[in-house]
C-alpha cells in the first residue's frame, strides 16, 4: 500500500512528518478533481514548482460537488507525473491540514478574497497559505491519456484488393490469430527505453529564434528490442529476451516492467555504455525534437562470447529467433554470424530487422533469414543503390541477403512485398490501412513482429503480411510504444470496411 494512503495512521503520520524534519518542504493541494482539466493541472504545477514533494488529498465523496467515485478521482490524480503522493481524505483538508503541518497550502487565486478555514490553522505553525492557479495552458489529462492509449480505430480502412490478389479472405485471419499461443520465441537485440514528454507550446522566444515549451507529462516506455518482444507476448507468443544494458535506472526499469509482463529476461552488463534511451519532445500532437542517450560502439569480444553462451542454452527450446537490430552495439557480425550458424543448423526460423533512422545500417548483413523488412532508405543504403526501383531493389536484396520474404516498408505508401508465389518470386504493394495515423515511431516494429510470427506459425506469406499491416495501423493510431494485444487487432478484424 502507498505511504500516503493510510496517512491518518501513526506509522503514516509519522513518516510523513520525517520527510519535512528531513529538509524536504512540502505542498499541500486539495480539491474534489472530478474531472482533471486544464485548471487543475495549471494549479498542480504551480504547487509542485514552490516545494520539493507536492501531495494531494482527494475530498471524500460525502463533500458537496462530488459527482465521481473516490476511486476513480483518486487514481486520476496518481496518473499525474507533477504529483508525488496523493490520497484520500477522510475529513475536511484543515484537519489534515493541523495534524501534518504541510510548510505551503496552495489554493487557486478564485480563493484568495474568501473565507479560507485553514489559514489560521496554517499561520499558526509558521506555514503559509499561497493563492495562484499558474499561467500556463494545458491541453486536458484526459486527451493526453487518450493520446497514449487508445488507437482510433475509425481512422483505420482496411485494404480490399490485396486479399482478392492473393485468395483469401480478411476473416480468415481470425484461425491465423489462434496459432500464435504457445510459440516460443527468442529476441536478440538493442534495448531502448524511450520517454514522451508531452509540452505545452509556449511561443517563439523574443531574444532569439528559438520555440518555448514548458513539459506537463512524462509516459516512459520499453522500446528498441524490448517493444519487439512485448509485442509479441501481447500477441500469445512464449517471449524470451536478451540486450546489452548499461548499470542504471533504465535497465531496471525494463527488467521489472518486461518480467510483469512474463516476458523471460536476460541482459548482459556493459559497463562502458549507459542503457540507450530516447527523449521524444510533444505539443499539440507531433514530435518538436528527440534527444539520444546513447554509446553505439560494438559489445567487446568477452560480452559477445557470453551473450553467445546464453543463446545457445536458450535454443533448443525455441520455435523462432528474432534479431533487432538498431545498430548500437548489442549485435557485432561475429555474433550474428555465430547465432546464425547455430540456430540455421537446428531449422529454427529467424527474421531480422536492422533500423537506420539516425545512423547507418546494413540488413544484408544478415544472412538466410525468413524475413527481413527494411524501410526503403535501409534497403538501398544496404546495396548502396539510389538509381533502380523497388521492385528491383527488393529482388536484389532478397539476392545479397539469401533472405526468402522482403517487406520494404514506405511509410505513409504502405509496403512492397517480395515473395515467393507459385513456385516463382513476385512483388506487389499494399497500401497504409491507417488513414491518420498519431506516432509512426513503432510502425516497423509491430508489423516485424507480427508477420514473423504469423510465418513461423504455418500461414502464408500472404495473410502474414496482412496480419502485419493490420497491427501496424493499429500501433500508429496511438502514440508512444505501449505494446499490442490480440484485442487490438482482433477488434480492427471485426470493424466494418
Amino acid at each position: 500500500m502507498p505511504l500516503f494512503d493510510m496517512y491518518d495512521s501513526d506509522t503514516g503520520l509519522l513518516r510523513l512528518s520525517e520527510l519535512a524534519r528531513a529538509g524536504q518542504r512540502v505542498t499541500f493541494v486539495s480539491g474534489n478533481f472530478n474531472v482533471l482539466h486544464p485548471g487543475h493541472l495549471r494549479l498542480l504545477k504551480f504547487a509542485a514548482e514552490q516545494a520539493d514533494l507536492l501531495l494531494v488529498g482527494v475530498n471524500p465523496d460525502t463533500t458537496p460537488g462530488v459527482s465521481v467515485p473516490a476511486a476513480d478521482r483518486l487514481a486520476n490524480v496518481r496518473a499525474l507525473s507533477l504529483v508525488d503522493h496523493a490520497f484520500l481524505l477522510t475529513g475536511p483538508p484543515s484537519d489534515f491540514i493541523g495534524r501534518f503541518r504541510p510548510a505551503l497550502v496552495v489554493k487557486g487565486k478564485e480563493f484568495e478574497h474568501r473565507d479560507n478555514p485553514e489559514q489560521d490553522i496554517v499561520a499558526s505553525y509558521g506555514g503559509r497559505v499561497v493563492f495562484g492557479s499558474g499561467e500556463t495552458l494545458f491541453s486536458s489529462f484526459s486527451m493526453l491519456n487518450e493520446e497514449f492509449t487508445q488507437t482510433n480505430f475509425s481512422s483505420i480502412r482496411k485494404a480490399t484488393e490485396f486479399p482478392r490478389r492473393h485468395g483469401f479472405d480478411v476473416r480468415s485471419l481470425h484461425d491465423c490469430l489462434a496459432r500464435f499461443a504457445g510459440l516460443r520465441m527468442l529476441v536478440i537485440g538493442d534495448l531502448i527505453v524511450d520517454d514522451y514528454i508531452t509540452c505545452d507550446p509556449l511561443g517563439m522566444s523574443q531574444e532569439d529564434p528559438t520555440i518555448v515549451v514548458t513539459p506537463i507529462e512524462t509516459k516512459t516506455f520499453v522500446g528498441g528490442a524490448g517493444v519487439v518482444a512485448a509485442h509479441a507476448r501481447g500477441l500469445g507468443a512464449d517471449v524470451r529476451f536478451m540486450t546489452v544494458v548499461g548499470d542504471d535506472e533504465a535497465a531496471e526499469f525494463s527488467r521489472a516492467n518486461l518480467e510483469h509482463q512474463g516476458i523471460g529476461v536476460s541482459m548482459v552488463l556493459d559497463e562502458t555504455r549507459p542503457t540507450t534511451r530516447k527523449q521524444r519532445f510533444r505539443a499539440n500532437g507531433k514530435t518538436l525534437l528527440r534527444v539520444n542517450h546513447l554509446r553505439q560502439h560494438a559489445i567487446s569480444p568477452e560480452l559477445s562470447a557470453r551473450l553467445l553462451r546464453e543463446i545457445e542454452a536458450a535454443l533448443p527450446t525455441t520455435d523462432l529467433l528474432l534479431f533487432s537490430d538498431f545498430n548500437y552495439g548489442c549485435l557485432p557480425q561475429p555474433l550474428v554470424d555465430a547465432v546464425t550458424a547455430l540456430a540455421g543448423a537446428r531449422g529454427i526460423p529467424m527474421s531480422a530487422d536492422s533500423q537506420a533512422s539516425s545512423q547507418l545500417a546494413d540488413i544484408s548483413r544478415f544472412k538466410g533469414m525468413s524475413l527481413i523488412t527494411p524501410t526503403e532508405r535501409e534497403a538501398r543504403l544496404a546495396l548502396r543503390n539510389n538509381e533502380d526501383g523497388l521492385a528491383i531493389i527488393a529482388g536484389q536484396l532478397a539476392e545479397a541477403a539469401r533472405a526468402e520474404t522482403v517487406i520494404v516498408t514506405l511509410g505513409s505508401e504502405g509496403l512492397l512485398v517480395h515473395a515467393r508465389k507459385g513456385g516463382h518470386y513476385t512483388t506487389d504493394l499494399l497500401p497504409a490501412m491507417n488513414t491518420a495515423p498519431k506516432d509512426v515511431a513503432g510502425a516497423g516494429d509491430v508489423l516485424f513482429t507480427s508477420a514473423s510470427l504469423a510465418l513461423a506459425a504455418g500461414v502464408d506469406i500472404w495473410r502474414s503480411v496482412y496480419l502485419g499491416a493490420i497491427a501496424a495501423a493499429c500501433q500508429v493510431g496511438r502514440v508512444g510504444n505501449a505494446p499490442l494485444s490480440l484485442r487490438d487487432i482482433i477488434t480492427e478484424l471485426d470493424a466494418p470496411g
